[in-house]
């Protein structure tokens, strides 16, 4: 997944502000690149899981914007940038957007990983900054 940056930086950004409580947004994008991050409020919110709060009027943002939805971010306050088993479940009802991950447990040196989660099964996907 082509992401700028500043965008990175932006979900960074994110993360760290709503620590102790996971973060949660959406990424836009055109033509195979991410142009946009969308900050959700956590319906739930929680160190331990998240759920975007109305997810609609965002999904619209980005269709309005001639952007398709590219990702689903969240943070993980405690734990590695990787899925959680909550949220491999929760990927069945959003198969097709990356799972971008922001690990946020060191602070100082947060991790953001990006994943495809289909049917159980996680594979981890490169993230070209530019």
């Amino acid at each position: 997944m082509r992401i700028a940056q500043s965008l990175l930086d932006e979900i960074v950004a994110h993360s760290r502000e709503d620590t102790p409580n996971e973060c949660c947004g959406l990424v836009g994008a055109k033509d195979g690149r991410a142009t946009s991050v969308l900050r959700a409020q956590n319906l739930h919110p929680s160190p331990l899981r998240f759920e975007i709060a109305n997810p609609v009027p965002l999904l619209r943002q980005i269709e309005e914007a001639g952007e398709d939805l590219a990702a689903i971010y969240h943070s993980h306050t405690r734990s590695e940038a990787y899925p959680s088993q909550t949220d491999i479940n929760m990927a069945q009802g959003w198969p097709d957007p990356v799972w971008l991950i922001c690990s946020v447990s060191d602070p100082e040196h947060p991790v953001v990983r990006g994943f495809e989660i289909r049917d159980g099964a996680v594979r981890e996907i490169e993230l070209l900054a530019d």
